[in-house]
């Protein structure tokens, strides 16, 4: 039973009227029929179970009525279903992990962080929601996820299990240079081209993963802290491609034009900060959002990037419609037939083994 409910709750408003009759019944009883010079006599005598029964018949007979009562007020029990629908949108995060990614000017909780980092926070809260409420989560889309670097990489197809996203997106690092025993990097002619920026990659992969979706809303949200230096579709190409497959895009710039701290390995394997500047092509992204309907947001902090996704979430909503089915089941024969059998068992006994002389 998911829900109770009287269909005609005034009857209740009778209630009261069953407690008067009710007292006004042992006022009655209470009444010397036959008088006594004294009955000091009469109350030494043991009270016997029929006779304690005799007094709580009033008490069974009010009950009756009240229980006729509430059948009045057609009692029901009712079983409630809801079914969900409704447009959902599908949401491709495309998200930069080039090199320049490391730079140390974000802050959260008041500890210095890489960009990506912060950037990794702020999508979780966007995707599950945040603790201050100002991101509610997006639990009815689809969310996928492409990283880029050198190269574009489809790291989540487009999902509604967004715990597994979010662990997705947590494990996203910046390629790490691996050295052997003599300090020598292994890895030095790959690392050149994962730590570039393919920003055209990312978007054209995104568009791909969008393509055959379903749903009625397609959007990317791009995130990047460069311009693009690799990779083999130009930007402005895979925006054209993006506007024809309906997809709009949202570009976010994030950090400063302008000298950060970047950490990085000397021959010895320990990490000193560096001192470098990392371009926004922020005409670059500007024009893709606008191409594509979508619009450009440029964040230079924690705080900032928060208040980013808080506008992209505004401005993105899916349509969701709740239609609610109840089935009631009638009660009142449950009530009406106690209260009967209350009322009737009451009678019987007083005209039989209660009966009492006038």
């Amino acid at each position: 039973m998911d829900s109770f409910r009287f269909y005609s709750l005034v009857c209740l408003l009778l209630l009261p009227m069953v407690v008067v009759l009710v007292g006004l019944s042992l006022r009655t009883r209470n009444k010397s029929t036959v008088l006594f010079s004294s009955i000091a006599t009469f109350k030494s005598l043991p009270v016997t179970w029929m006779q304690r029964i005799r007094r709580t018949l009033p008490w069974f007979y009010g009950a009756g009525l009240a229980l006729l009562t509430i059948a009045l007020a057609r009692p029901q029990a009712g079983k409630s279903e809801s079914r969900m629908s409704g447009d959902g949108i599908a949401i491709e995060i495309v998200l930069d992990v080039s090199g320049s990614m490391e730079a140390l000017d974000f802050e959260l909780d008041g500890q210095n962080v890489n960009r990506l980092e912060a950037v990794k926070h702020v999508i979780t809260d966007f995707v599950i929601g945040s603790d201050d409420g100002k991101l509610t989560g997006r639990k009815d889309d689809l969310i996928g996820v492409v990283a880029f670097g050198g190269f574009a990489d489809s790291k989540c197809p487009l999902t509604l299990d967004h715990g597994a996203l979010v662990d997705i997106i947590d494990s996203l690092q910046i390629p790490k240079p691996l050295r052997d025993r003599q300090g020598r990097i292994l890895n030095a002619e790959s690392m050149q081209e994962e730590l570039a920026t393919a920003i055209g990659d990312g978007l054209a992969l995104a568009a791909d993963r969008l393509r055959d979706t379903n749903s009625k809303s397609k959007v990317m949200v791009l995130l990047t802290d460069g311009d693009n230096n690799a990779g083999a579709i130009e930007p402005r190409e895979a925006a054209a491609i993006a506007k024809e497959l309906g997809i709009k895009v949202y570009t976010i710039g994030i950090g400063r034009n302008d000298v950060v701290p970047v950490p990085q390995e000397d021959e010895f394997g320990r990490t000193v900060l560096v001192p470098a500047r990392f371009r926004i092509d922020e005409e670059l992204l500007r024009e893709i959002a606008q191409t594509t309907g979508g619009t450009y947001f440029h964040a230079s902090d924690s705080a900032g990037l928060a208040e980013v996704y808080s506008a992209i979430d505004r401005l993105e909503k899916s349509r969701v419609e709740e239609s609610k089915y109840s089935e009631y089941t009638e009660l009142f024969r449950w009530f009406a037939g106690s209260g009967l059998a209350l009322i009737v068992a009451v009678n019987i006994l007083l005209e039989t083994r209660f009966r009492s002389l006038p």
